[in-house]
């Protein structure tokens, strides 16, 4: 089983740094070798911190992003993460895929729509910052999307490719931190699971990010798009069948 986490958490973190998504593969992987719930949750929450964190480091010594820059994020994904991991046990896994189901396809639809033009930050980017919070609750309840959500919602309000790939690594880093304490404590976390799903996601995440450089806006759109309807689909098939 360490084997299939390994290469599981590695395709998870390639494809969730590039355009997000990986939880649509890791989630059904993991509740398919027969984790449970919350536990996989929590297996998700420590692979990202590792992985996230790695990618981040790495854009930030590329100067694809300042920390300046991503300071005005920290408490709003903390804030969200811990919120999430709380609500953990009180709201049902169908609220969220529903949830997560209707904001993809809005999101899908205004780019299919309207697209996004890359373009430095404006002075009224802080409205974004209810969605970021918002997304890190998701992100601490529950989780497959989450980067998704957060690369459409620094696109559309202006931000380059690599600059979205860097928020959105950073604003995953301390969401995931902020929740999985709180699984940890809770006694959701197997130790022998998440280890080797956060070693094949630190190597994903680190082959995306010098992969990421390479990827065009077109490129970017089209596998954002695609990974995206992938998503809605699975999320649709739990929901009506």
């Amino acid at each position: 089983m360490e084997v299939i986490l390994f290469f599981t958490g590695l395709v998870v973190a390639l494809i969730g740094t590039l355009a997000g998504s990986g939880g649509l593969i890791g989630m059904p992987v993991m509740l398919l070798v027969g984790l449970p719930i919350h536990t996989a949750v929590a297996t998700a929450k420590f692979s990202n911190i590792i992985s996230s964190f790695s990618s981040f480091v790495y854009l930030v010594k590329d100067r694809k992003v300042t920390w300046k820059e991503c300071l005005p994020i920290l408490p709003i994904a903390l804030a969200g993460g811990l919120s999430g991991a709380f609500l953990s046990d009180k709201i049902p896994p169908s609220l969220l895929e529903w949830m997560a189901f209707f904001f993809l396809l809005i999101a899908l639809f205004i780019s299919l729509l309207k697209g996004f033009q890359p373009k430095e930050r404006n002075q009224k980017y802080y409205r974004v910052y209810g969605y970021l919070y918002f997304i890190s609750t998701y992100d601490g309840l529950f989780g497959p999307g989450q980067a998704t959500m957060l690369m459409y919602t620094h696109l559309f309000h202006g931000l380059t490719y690599l600059k979205s790939v860097a928020l959105t690594r950073f604003q995953t880093f301390i969401s995931c931190l902020g929740a999985f304490t709180v699984y940890l404590h809770n006694g959701h976390v197997e130790w022998d699971v998440a280890i080797p799903f956060a070693l094949g996601a630190l190597i994903g995440a680190q082959m995306a990010v010098r992969f990421a450089s390479r990827l065009s806006l077109k490129h970017l759109r089209i596998l954002l798009n695609i990974l995206t309807l992938i998503l809605i689909l699975q999320l649709g098939k739990n929901l009506f069948f």
